[in-house]
């Protein structure tokens, strides 16, 4: 395994627990996801395997070398992408990614090509002599990743990549994260709250929920747990959650109720629809709208976690 991470436990004063035993695996050349909330434990746990923090216990290895006894050899093998840029504004595109390549000892027409190189491949070569505090939001964060990239490190670390970005600018970034996997076969553990960006990018994910694993898997394969269809119903008002269980519960199953939002799943969703309509009427609780999907990745953390995952990154 290129990075493994076993009962990893973190606790911040005063005794807010961000860590609670957490586990990990993941495999050269895989792109690892860790999917959860905001305060679920993400950016601790990218800290600790990043030696920007440490754990109070249980015990860690990154590309072979171990965190507690190496960190040295860890900080050599690795790239970090924190959530903030770390770019020098008033410095151009070239200078940073110069800079970043001396600090790991590169110099002369090496690094002078392998900078060349990354401002092609970010399609940065036009604004690679503008001072960056002149780029847009995707373009600093393509240079984020540019500078994690510079000492050619086994294994790289992107902490919320694309947060904050507007779409067109996301899907920028997407495309270079997957081509980092495909093209030079480094091992990336990418922390995110974005469902889509989860099912899209990773190998394998693991919904991360208060400093815990609860659930690994490709994104396919935790979807395909979930037998049948999704029904999502909007009820037009609030509702006894015992009593809607009891009236729909014959027709459907896993019913949750968060706020007006029912959710249930039914080996046929369509077919099953009007016998939960009808049980919603009959109970007093009638329904505003409903669709039927196939499982997603809501689905999975619903299921796992008991709440819903909203876009914000707050489990709702």
């Amino acid at each position: 395994m290129h990075v493994e991470a076993h009962d990893l436990v973190k606790t911040y004063p005063p005794g807010v627990r961000a860590l609670d035993g957490l586990s990990l695996a993941i495999e050269p050349g895989e792109v690892f996801g860790l999917l959860g909330p905001n305060g679920a434990g993400k950016s601790t746990t990218v800290k600790i395997l990043t030696t920007l923090a440490r754990a109070d216990s249980g015990r860690a290895t990154v590309a072979g070398h171990d965190l507690a006894r190496h960190p040295e050899r860890v900080r050599r093998a690795i790239g970090v992408v924190a959530q903030n840029s770390g770019t020098d504004p008033l410095a151009s595109g070239r200078d940073n990614l110069t800079l970043q390549g001396r600090l790991y000892g590169m110099g002369g027409a090496a690094l002078r090509v392998r900078v060349a190189e990354l401002l092609t491949r970010f399609d940065l070569d036009e604004a690679a002599d503008r001072p960056v505090r002149g780029y847009s939001g995707g373009m600093r964060r393509r240079l984020d990743v540019a500078l994690g990239l510079v000492h050619r490190p086994q294994v790289l670390f992107l902490d919320e990549p694309t947060s904050g970005l507007d779409p067109e600018a996301r899907s920028a970034v997407w495309a270079e994260i997957a081509r980092l996997s495909d093209a030079d076969g480094l091992t990336v553990l990418l922390t995110t709250h974005y469902l889509e960006e989860a099912d899209r990018l990773t190998d394998r994910l693991a919904i991360v929920d208060k400093g815990r694993v609860l659930v690994t898997g490709t994104a396919d394969a935790l979807k395909g747990e979930l037998r049948g269809d999704a029904v999502h119903i909007e009820l037009r008002d609030d509702a006894d959650e015992s009593a809607v269980r009891q009236a729909i519960g014959p027709v459907v199953r896993d019913v949750t109720l968060d706020g007006r939002l029912l959710s249930a799943r039914a080996d046929d969703g369509a077919a099953a629809v009007p016998g939960v309509l009808a049980a919603l009427d009959r109970a007093g609780s009638p329904a505003a709208a409903v669709t039927v999907a196939r499982p997603s990745l809501d689905d999975v953390y619903l299921r796992h976690v008991g709440r819903r995952f909203d876009r914000t990154g707050a489990s709702s």
